[in-house]
């Protein structure tokens, strides 16, 4: 394999309240490429700037010193200049000062003060992309797609991004307020959270029932590969019967380092493409592929996804699916499909600039597209009608006839609480086991001899 080092930040994120900070990428060209899409990033150049566009700018920075209601310094409207540079790009990139270049080192080893959420642009307005799980936000009730109109009491409404999540963050046992409007409700409401020290861990996992693991990843990290394969360890070890099923859950998950992506995906594949990167330069064309051994071999998966679901984690499901490695279930994902690189400036400031699109092994760009569920189940508030558990049964009845065979013929499976409360993920348990009905029926077809008949009863 050939790796390729690279001094730029490769991160798949959708504001810098989560940022990811700087890993070496791993790059090795497969077999077999697609063929490069047309909708990649053009390689030529635009036309120079022109003289007199120059002295525009220097006329405009000039009259703002000389006649603007404050005094403002050089070197603020430099800054302000380059953030708007940036900004006037895409939703993504962006100018880093010290400060925000600080955080985004500290996020990426998920530590960092705040309330937990990952925060984008979406018609212009503020608004909630997922918040992190076991978090402030996460524990107010806080749901993708809501829109923040305050904070703290100072409308949202042209507030940049940066500026946001320097409102948001601080130190932690301080409180923030914010004004919140749910999707599809007509009224607003405030939201107060204490912030706290965010150190979250990205990946959990538990048993759904018996032979059926649960492995939620929140988020991707520089250890969230490591603690998947951990965690998908543990499932093997802790269950009682073989390992027949795995729900992989990346619902609300907004993304993180293209790194984590890929290494996470390599858990589940043995062979083939995981996705590749098209960009101006050569050094953005890169392709990353599945290694020999895996985590979880040939076990049936489900992959579960929301609009919440963006950008790295639109990386796993697209190559899950393409590869035809797990059924994608859920609603259609965010659709996120470009690439972050952040670049170091001499004074300890920062560039976050999009520098390339990534297409998933079949060639698909998810850019405003989304990843689109092989079975699309929305997401359901279940209720238990009064009085169904009652139900008569044949051995409720008084003397009934007794099973020759003896009781307890076969275990019932006892599913976890939250596989009947959230419709989803019991959707997707539903599945595995039918998934596996099937194949135990076409193996025993498969062993029964030609012309073998059913025992007939004496």
């Amino acid at each position: 394999m050939r790796v390729r080092r690279t001094p730029l930040l490769l991160m798949l994120s959708l504001a810098p309240l989560t940022l990811q900070a700087p890993v070496w990428a791993e790059a090795d060209t497969p077999a077999e490429m697609p063929a490069e899409s047309s909708s990649a990033p053009a390689s030529q150049s635009a036309p120079e700037i022109d003289i007199e566009e120059v002295q525009t700018f220097a006329e405009v920075f000039e009259r703002i010193k000389r006649t603007y209601v404050d005094q403002v310094d050089d070197a603020t409207l430099l800054r302000n200049a380059m953030r708007g540079m940036l900004s006037g790009l895409d939703p993504h990139s962006a100018y880093l000062d010290q400060d925000e270049f600080e955080q985004l080192q500290e996020a990426t080893e998920g530590e960092f003060s705040g309330i937990g959420i990952q925060i984008g642009e979406e018609n212009g307005q503020l608004t909630i992309i997922a918040p992190i799980d076991d978090t402030p936000a996460a524990r107010a009730g806080l749901q993708p797609h809501d829109r923040i109109l305050a904070i703290d009491g100072t409308p949202t409404e042209g507030m940049s991004l940066e500026e946001s999540v320097d409102r948001l963050r601080g130190e932690a046992g301080t409180s923030v307020t914010l004004t919140i409007r749910h999707e599809g409700a007509t009224q607003p409401r405030e939201v107060t959270l204490e912030r706290a020290e965010i150190s979250s861990q990205s990946v959990s996992s538990r048993m759904l029932a018996p032979g059926y693991g649960y492995l939620r990843i929140s988020q991707f990290q520089t250890r969230t590969a490591e603690q998947a394969r951990s965690a998908i360890k543990a499932l093997k070890d802790d269950s009682r019967n073989p390992l027949r099923g795995v729900i992989l859950d990346l619902r609300n998950n907004p993304g993180g380092l293209l790194d984590g992506a890929v290494d996470v995906a390599d858990l589940f594949l043995d062979h083939g493409l995981i996705v590749y990167t098209r960009g101006r330069l050569p050094d953005s064309r890169m392709s990353f592929s599945a290694h020999a051994e895996t985590a979880l071999e040939s076990t049936p998966m489900v992959v579960l996804i929301n609009g919440g679901t963006a950008s790295a984690a639109e990386i796993v499901s697209g190559a899950l699916q393409d590869q035809h490695r797990a059924i994608v279930m859920g609603s259609e994902s965010f659709g996120k499909g470009s690439v972050q690189s952040v670049m170091p400036l001499n004074d300890g400031t920062g560039l976050k600039l999009t520098t390339a699109l990534y297409y998933t092994p079949a060639g698909r760009s998810i850019q405003a597209e989304g990843i689109v569920p092989d079975v699309d189940v929305r997401q359901g508030h279940l209720e238990v009608a009064q009085g169904s558990d009652w139900q008569v049964r044949e051995s409720d009845l008084s003397g009934h006839l007794q099973n020759a065979a003896g009781a307890g013929q076969g275990e019932a499976a006892q599913d976890s609480p939250a596989a009947g409360s959230d419709y989803q993920l019991g959707e997707a348990l539903n599945l595995l086991r039918g998934l596996n009905a099937i194949g135990q029926r076409d193996q025993t077809s498969s062993r029964e001899a030609p012309g073998s008949r059913a025992k007939r009863p004496e």
